[in-house]
C-alpha cells in the first residue's frame, strides 16, 4: 500500500501560513473536509469541526509532532469509505509541541474510517519512515510548488519497501 493512493495534487499545501500548532490544525480540517465532501468519500459530509476535533482529541494523547521538523495529526472519522491522506508544508516553521521541541516544517494528515486498523497503521508507518529519511525531507522543503512536492513524494514513496 503506497501513500500516493490516497494523495493527489489537491492533497497539497506548497506554502501554508500558520503561526500555532492550532491554526495548523484548524486549516487541514477545513481543507480535508472540503475536498472530503467535493471527492464524495465521506457520507455523510464530514465538515471541518468534526474533523479538527477528532484531531485535538488525538493531540490531547500526546503531541503528534514526531520532531526534526515533522508532524503526522491523524484520526478515525466516523463516515469516511477510506483512507485519506493531505500534506502540508510550512516554509516559516510552526510550533507544535514536538517532541524535540522545534518548529514543524513538514506535515502529514492521516484521517481514516473508523473501523479501519492495519491499513492505517501501515500508512501512518510508512509516512513515519518517509519523513525520517533526510534527503526526502531536504527535497521537501526544497520544492517550488504542490507538483514538485508530489513527485517527491512519490518517488520517494515508491523507493520505500512495500512491507512499511
Amino acid at each position: 500500500m503506497f501513500i500516493t493512493q490516497f494523495l493527489n495534487n489537491e492533497c497539497i499545501i506548497a506554502d501554508m501560513e500558520a503561526s500555532s500548532k492550532e491554526e495548523v490544525l484548524e486549516i487541514l480540517a477545513r481543507h480535508a473536509s472540503s475536498l472530503l465532501s467535493k471527492d464524495d468519500l465521506a457520507k455523510p459530509q464530514v465538515n471541518a469541526t468534526e474533523v479538527l476535533n477528532v484531531l485535538k482529541e488525538r493531540e490531547q494523547l500526546g503531541s503528534t509532532g514526531i520532531g526534526g521538523g515533522v508532524a503526522i495529526p491523524h484520526g478515525k472519522i466516523k463516515g469516511i469509505e477510506r483512507l485519506f491522506v493531505l500534506f502540508a508544508r510550512s516554509l516559516k516553521g510552526v510550533p507544535f509541541d514536538a517532541l524535540d521541541q522545534k518548529a514543524v516544517y513538514a506535515i502529514f494528515l492521516l484521517l481514516a474510517p473508523e473501523a479501519t486498523s492495519t491499513a492505517y497503521l501501515k500508512i501512518l508507518a510508512r509516512i513515519s519512515r518517509l519523513l525520517k529519511d533526510k534527503a526526502v525531507y531536504n527535497a521537501l522543503l526544497k520544492a517550488k510548488d504542490a507538483k514538485e512536492l508530489m513527485e517527491v513524494i512519490k518517488n520517494a514513496d515508491k523507493a520505500l519497501p512495500l512491507s512499511i
